[in-house]
């Protein structure tokens, strides 16, 4: 049987839109969460709505969800590294090339996929196709991403981004020297007018996003850099490097700084070099400090040893 939501829009809610509202608390995507809008199963105040009502702090939200499973998510026997799991959620270190839930393009071969063949039960929000998918990280970003098994444990991970108060670092390869140790970038990120596809820091009404980086090593034309989020936009590393000189090595979308040259030497990057290196949350069910590490994969490795003989 479906279940019913009762949601109460808080101060802390930044979303002016219900079907934004209804999307982040549910974990449905903004398309099927304006479906259950148009079929009249979400109201605020028990009245119906339109997927651009505006909220009010204070109002009661009723979504009405039916019965959906992870039916129609294909179970597949894909390896995965696991760094730990149990009851309420796994944390992957993910490898570059997968893609985390089934989308246009990408039908089976994915994270969930994966994770449907290993565990017996999957958590119901976002089903079928991204049942407990708290976060992801691009198909070609390697590193840490945790995923809820129970819509408890989906809850908690969903609080803990949206208050920032998860630790997450990346380790990434950027172009050219940052000439200095450390540094922050504050640049709302918003969809690009010019490219749907893209995000930037060149549009007006982005959302709030801010980026720390500390140098770790310099090389000849390249810089290697740890990075941590206080807010997590789409692509937000990517946009936030290239926004001040410095692209993702690698990185064929943003930058397109595919290889460097130096004294005739070159280096190429096979994929965008940026690595999810850890993560740290509470754990949903005993409230204990968890914290996690994925090591720098093997291409990665390969590139810093490159750039060293430059």
């Amino acid at each position: 049987m479906g279940k019913v939501l009762h949601l109460t829009v808080t101060p802390s809610d930044t979303m002016d839109r219900i079907d934004l509202f209804v999307s982040e608390k549910s974990g449905l995507t903004r398309s099927q969460a304006g479906k259950l809008i148009k079929v009249g199963a979400v109201t605020i105040d028990d009245m119906k709505v339109k997927a651009s009502s505006a909220l009010q702090v204070g109002q009661e939200v009723v979504v009405d969800i039916p019965d959906v499973s992870t039916v129609g998510l294909k179970a597949e026997d894909i390896p995965l590294d696991i760094l730990y799991s149990d009851d309420h959620l796994v944390v992957v270190n993910k490898p570059a090339g997968l893609v985390v839930y089934p989308a246009a393009g990408h039908s089976d071969g994915t994270l969930m996929n994966a994770l449907r063949g290993r565990f017996k039960t999957l958590a119901t929000i976002g089903a079928p196709l991204r049942p407990g998918v708290v976060h992801r990280l691009d198909k070609d970003t390697s590193g840490t991403i945790v995923v809820a098994l129970t819509d408890k444990a989906y809850y908690s991970l969903v609080e803990q981004f949206k208050e920032r108060s998860t630790e997450r670092t990346y380790m990434v390869l950027v172009n050219g020297s940052m000439r200095q140790d450390k540094g922050e970038i504050n640049a709302s990120i918003g969809r690009s007018p010019h490219d749907r596809k893209k995000m930037s820091t060149k549009v007006s009404g982005g959302k709030y996003a801010l980026t720390h980086w500390e140098t770790l090593k310099e090389f000849p034309c390249a810089s290697l850099l740890k990075v941590n989020l206080s807010s997590g936009r789409t692509h937000q590393i990517r946009v936030h490097m290239i926004s001040i000189g410095h692209s993702v090595l690698g990185d064929t979308v943003y930058g397109r700084k595919v290889r460097v040259e130096y004294k005739s030497k070159v280096v190429k990057f096979p994929r965008q070099m940026l690595h999810a290196s850890t993560l740290g949350f509470a754990h949903p069910e005993t409230g204990e400090r968890m914290n996690f590490e994925a090591p720098l994969p093997e291409d990665i490795l390969n590139a810093i040893k490159a750039l060293e003989n430059l």
